[in-house]
């Protein structure tokens, strides 16, 4: 690096690259496992009213107590076991800064987490300095419970990041084999991601009743993904030390007022667009897995993973071509070189995957 302050850098930065989506125009974008635009028009009129009635000259509330309320209420907690923040990303770059004390004296902090699997765990680690172990996950994209507990054993991780449903794989962790790990790892804090949470048939917030657990959702992946709104759920006496270092006025009024109405009076239209995309989920994984070359993974989340026999990259780039981007993981090699993430789109886009995929693996 040549400019004059480049000796002040964290030296991790050099391994690490800005996350860039694919600028260019796709009429059918399939590759960041958004909501596919199902709301009606009397919700978007709604919606319309809401953000007229925002006081642009004020700061918002800067403890979000309507928003967390809303919230709090929707899935059975206390407002004090909330915490909200500029989606789930926010959140875990809180927990991983407020839980930075090294359990290894001299050693940074280390993080536990599988591979692969969301890669904000890694990468929020990685530029604070904090030392990452990833875990590839078993054939069967399951937690791989040998592993784990050898790694536990070896690094003692201040946090453990476990996805349910777990991206980019779209699959559930064995309930045996998640109660194992939260055994293991009593000494560490254990996140469980649960962003897609609202495309499975159950939840893990029972779970909570470990002291050293923590649940993270979102309203991103139920077509809000600009409000950037995510929740953290635990333990008061833990997010009131997390809360210590929250920016804030973090979340914009805009996205507090909006996010309690999807929470309350818009719930009801949400619940239906999750619906419809369940039932086209079902529909499009039994279309790919009737072409050649394709296999697909049973799913939970709102985005299917598809192994192809020809090299992902290929088959990626072929989509590219017709005018459909999905998610191709082959720069990573190994076994995800024949993988890709589709999201689950409306029923027209999801035809035209269909028919494009139909075209290249003729």
């Amino acid at each position: 690096m040549s400019f004059r302050l480049a000796s002040l850098l964290r030296p991790e930065l050099a391994d690490v690259q800005s996350y860039v989506p694919d600028p260019g125009r796709y009429p059918v974008r399939l590759d960041a496992n958004e909501a596919p635009a199902l709301l009606g028009d009397a919700t978007r009129a709604r919606i319309a009213e809401l953000v007229a009635q925002t006081a642009w000259e004020r700061y918002p509330d800067a403890q979000a107590a309507g928003i967390r309320q809303a919230f709090a209420s929707r899935v059975g907690v206390t407002p004090e076991q909330v915490l909200v923040g500029a989606g789930s990303d926010e959140l875990i770059n809180l927990l991983l800064t407020a839980l930075a004390n090294p359990r290894t004296s001299g050693d940074a902090p280390t993080i536990l987490t599988t591979s692969p699997t969301f890669v904000m765990y890694r990468l929020s680690a990685k530029v604070r300095g904090q030392r990452v172990v990833e875990v590839p996950l078993d054939e069967d994209w399951d937690l791989p419970i040998a592993s784990l507990e050898r790694a536990l054993e070896l690094c003692a991780p201040n946090i453990v990041f476990v996805a349910s449903p777990n991206n980019p794989t779209g699959t559930l962790p064995s309930r045996d084999r998640l109660e194992r790990l939260l055994d293991l790892a009593r000494d560490s804090l254990v996140v469980l991601d649960e962003a897609y949470v609202d495309y499975a048939a159950a939840s893990l917030l029972d779970l909570l009743e470990r002291d050293n657990v923590v649940l993270l959702r979102t309203l991103s992946k139920i077509g809000f993904a600009s409000l950037r709104v995510g929740f953290l759920i635990g333990p008061r006496n833990l997010l009131s030390e997390v809360d210590k270092v929250r920016s804030p006025y973090n979340v914009p009024a805009v996205s507090q007022a909006l996010g309690e109405a999807v929470l309350g009076e818009l719930w009801p239209e949400v619940s239906a667009l999750v619906a419809r995309v369940i039932d086209e989920r079902e529909r499009l994984s039994a279309v790919l897995a009737s072409l050649p070359g394709l296999t697909v993974s049973p799913s939970a989340a709102n985005f299917l993973w598809v192994r192809t026999t020809r090299p992902a990259s290929e088959v990626f780039e072929a989509l590219k071509e017709r005018g459909v981007l999905v998610r191709s993981f082959h720069a990573r090699g190994g076994r995800l070189a024949r993988q890709l993430r589709i999201t689950v789109g409306t029923q027209a886009q999801n035809d035209a995957l269909v028919g494009a995929l139909r075209e290249i693996v003729a």
